[in-house]
């Protein structure tokens, strides 16, 4: 069932050609959807497509090894966090004519924030963009009760276009032949059929190594060289030629994905942004939506550099890994030092889960042993065996300031390990709920002499309040020194 190595007649990925997608969902969490996603962004590249990667849901660490697969930054789609209308934005920025996008679902195909509904879910981003399913399937242990499960999906929702089907963990040519005979039996009596376009080998070393919080980051360990045996899998399994020629036109006006600042020139400002190992979970529409407002965005290494660059009006500390570089960060001592007195200067500081941490007296690791930081606030946080918190969240400011006026409301979500061992006392200027409307005890606080630090576990995308990227703007660009 392997594709040749030729493009089909069909597909044209010149700047003249209509751009293209398909969306990779799977029957379930850890059926192999995102080893095919890698291994199917990877493939396309290296034949010269031009492609363009998105990841469902709230996830940091797959969109980074999509970026290493394809060659180019991937975007988080979310249809709880964000609007229709946001997402097709999103995706409309980052095609363009002739570009494939590659959109790796969560969980389950039909599985979001809802139990009733497709809210959050690949289905819904599926119905939204306009994308065809590619679903994998585990198959290990199966052989007819297969084309059961299989048939089961392509059914369940009526009107939901499917470009195939994949399965995966296949022991044997004879269970590959069986799998084959039991789908071309039963499909053809579904009410949407869908072609199988391969089945995939069970196969040792081509798994991406994990650790609490999700897959390890690709500076962590060897990934170009699983990138490259992702690649060799799905092309020698799967008919890549049937996909491409199957995908649709996406029915929207592209963009060029490049940042267009609605600002004057005068009305720039210089935001730090911590980018390394130890701050590597930002959206990158955050990023766009401020360099939008005004922002030019200077990256610098808290655990590289010893000092901040200079001239900056604010900074925005994101999440991360802090906790498995925690030794080098507190040795940096010059570093801690500077962005301590950054935060005493009154000038704006946002920080995201990490960055909170970071901005702590101490962080006691999963040993036990305790990391001074750099204490802007006058607390620690410690490493639990098990997460302490994980779900989606909506954030109402329940007070005026730096980062906007009372009630406004923004969305994100929240993971983490750490658990805090103090009470960060009455600054506390976060009202969150969960997906539900529930309350939950995560906040954000401020600290600093004008409370122009807010620092939160909470992960917000930008793009669920636009307002506030408007409001941080306008707290660096009215907070100079």
């Amino acid at each position: 069932m392997g594709g040749s190595l030729e493009l089909p007649f069909a597909f044209d990925p010149t700047d003249h050609a209509p751009a293209r997608g398909v969306l990779v969902a799977g029957t379930r969490s850890g059926c192999g959807k995102t080893s095919v996603s890698l291994g199917l962004m990877a493939a396309l590249a290296r034949r010269g497509l031009d492609v363009r990667p998105f990841k469902a849901g709230p996830d940091f660490i797959d969109p980074l090894h999509h970026a290493g697969a394809s060659g180019r930054p991937s975007h988080n789609l979310d249809g709880w966090m964000l609007d229709r209308d946001a997402v097709r934005g999103i995706v409309a920025r980052n095609m363009a004519p002739g570009s494939v996008a590659v959109v790796e679902g969560v969980m389950g195909l039909f599985d979001g924030a809802s139990g009733s509904g497709p809210t959050g879910s690949s289905e819904e981003l599926a119905r939204w963009l306009g994308l065809p399913v590619l679903l994998v399937a585990d198959a290990a242990s199966m052989a007819r009760s297969a084309a059961a499960m299989v048939k089961g999906y392509l059914e369940f929702q009526p009107n939901l276009r499917f470009a195939g089907v994949v399965l995966n963990r296949v022991g044997s040519p004879a269970h590959a032949e069986l799998l084959q005979e039991a789908l071309e039996a039963s499909l053809p009596e579904s009410a949407n059929p869908a072609p199988l376009l391969g089945c995939l080998p069970r196969a040792s070393g081509l798994d991406l190594p994990s650790r609490h919080l999700g897959l390890v980051t690709p500076e962590d360990s060897r990934c170009n060289a699983v990138y490259a045996a992702l690649a060799d899998w799905v092309e020698a399994a799967l008919d890549l030629d049937a996909l491409l020629a199957s995908l649709p036109a996406l029915g929207m006006a592209l963009g060029s994905g490049e940042p267009r600042p609605r600002t004057a020139p005068g009305q720039r400002f210089r935001l730090g942004v911590a980018r390394d190992r130890a701050f590597c979970f930002c959206y990158p529409e955050n990023l766009r939506l401020l360099e939008a407002v005004g922002a030019e965005i200077v990256f610098f290494s808290p655990l590289e550099e010893s000092g901040l660059p200079p001239a900056l009006d604010g900074l925005y500390l994101p999440g991360g890994y802090p906790e498995l570089h925690v030794s080098r960060l507190s040795a940096n001592r010059s570093m801690c030092q500077a962005v301590r007195g950054f935060c005493a200067s009154g000038r704006p500081v946002y920080a995201e889960c990490g960055g909170f941490l970071y901005l702590l007296s101490s962080l006691t690791d999963a040993r036990g042993k305790d990391h001074v930081l750099c204490g802007v606030y006058s607390g620690r946080a410690a490493m639990r065996e098990r997460f302490r918190a994980l779900g989606y969240r909506q954030v109402t400011l329940s007070r005026s300031g730096l980062f906007g006026p009372q009630g406004l409301t923004a969305r994100g979500h929240e993971f983490h390990y750490s658990e805090l061992c103090f009470d960060p006392g009455g600054n506390n200027v976060y009202s969150v709920a969960d997906r539900k409307g529930r309350s939950v005890s995560t906040g954000g606080w401020l600290a600093g002499p004008r409370d122009n630090v807010l620092g939160s576990y909470v992960h917000l995308h930008f793009a669920s309040c636009p307002s506030f990227a408007e409001a941080l703007a306008r707290a660096c660009m009215g907070n100079r020194v």
